[in-house]
């Protein structure tokens, strides 16, 4: 009897320690999960669209076992949900307003990650004449005199940005049944340019992507002012109690790192002949004046 009440015990005391040794191995991945929080990237559509971010994401998650999650609009909004505390780390591509935060001191340590450039396409037909124009505010010129269609992303986005800088300088405000605001991303508004038969203002990595899904040809390109600059931003946690500074700063340390700027140097070549983008980080905004 004294045997059996042994046994009994010892198999109750293994059942437990069988309990016990469950439930530490359930807790201690998800305790090292709860501790690395997803990185909430903000960013420009044109990343997204031109795939780049379908390369980069996926291999900065293997390497850190960090998750992402990928907010993709306007570099206005991208900087606002920044700047709220909203993401963990920012990668736009409009230095005049990005440069503006970081004055403010709602963002940091802003390292120059890549560049293409801006091109205006349009109909092959190009009623307004602009084809190999060399300067881009006398092809805006040329287009509103005309009143060719032209389609602006009108979002805020670093695209209409530039492309607001570029009316300025025409001296010229645009308005009209010609003008046509989209209020969506590159791609979209590719399309929508393509199906009114209009010109747009568009960086050259999401034409390259789109190019066989619109017959819109580049017009104008080349011109100083069309340059297209991205950078990394890290944001300051004093914005809101969520900002993931470790996650930001692995994510912005990434995307400068040698091996990944060998990755944007090449991305694209296989499918479009040539790069989309070209890796500038370790450079500042004076060797690009």
């Amino acid at each position: 009897m004294i045997g059996a009440l042994r046994g009994h015990e010892t198999m109750k005391r293994r059942v437990m320690l069988l309990i016990i040794l469950l439930i530490a191995g359930a807790l201690v991945p998800w305790s090292a999960e709860a501790q690395r929080s997803p990185v909430i990237l903000a960013t420009t559509t044109s990343t997204q669209d031109s795939g780049l971010l379908d390369v980069l994401v996926p291999l900065f998650e293997k390497q850190t076992g960090y998750s992402v999650k990928t907010i993709a609009v306007g570099t206005g909004q991208s900087l606002a949900l920044a700047g709220r505390g909203e993401a963990d780390v920012a990668l736009c591509h409009a230095p005049s307003l990005e440069k503006k935060y970081v004055d403010e001191g709602k963002l940091h340590d802003r390292r120059l990650v890549m560049y293409n450039d801006f091109v205006i396409i349009g109909p092959e037909d190009d009623p307004a004449r602009i084809k190999g124009m060399p300067k881009a505010v006398d092809a805006l010129k040329r287009i509103a005199e005309t009143q060719s269609r032209f389609v602006s992303r009108g979002d805020q986005s670093g695209t209409h940005v530039l492309e607001q800088g570029l009316w300025k300088q025409a001296g010229i405000e645009p308005k009209g049944a010609w003008y046509i605001e989209s209020g969506q991303g590159m791609g979209q508004t590719l399309g929508i340019s393509n199906d009114r038969r209009a010109y747009t203002i568009t960086d050259r990595g999401t034409w390259l992507a789109f190019q066989k899904r619109i017959g819109l040809p580049v017009l104008v390109e080349k011109d100083k002012p069309l340059l297209n600059i991205y950078s990394v931003m890290e944001i300051n946690p004093a914005n809101g109690p969520r900002v993931n500074v470790a996650g930001g700063k692995a994510f912005a340390d990434f995307v400068v790192a040698p091996e990944t700027q060998v990755l944007i140097k090449t991305f694209g070549v296989d499918k479009f002949g040539q790069p989309l983008f070209v890796p500038i980080a370790g450079k500042t905004d004076a060797d690009f004046r």
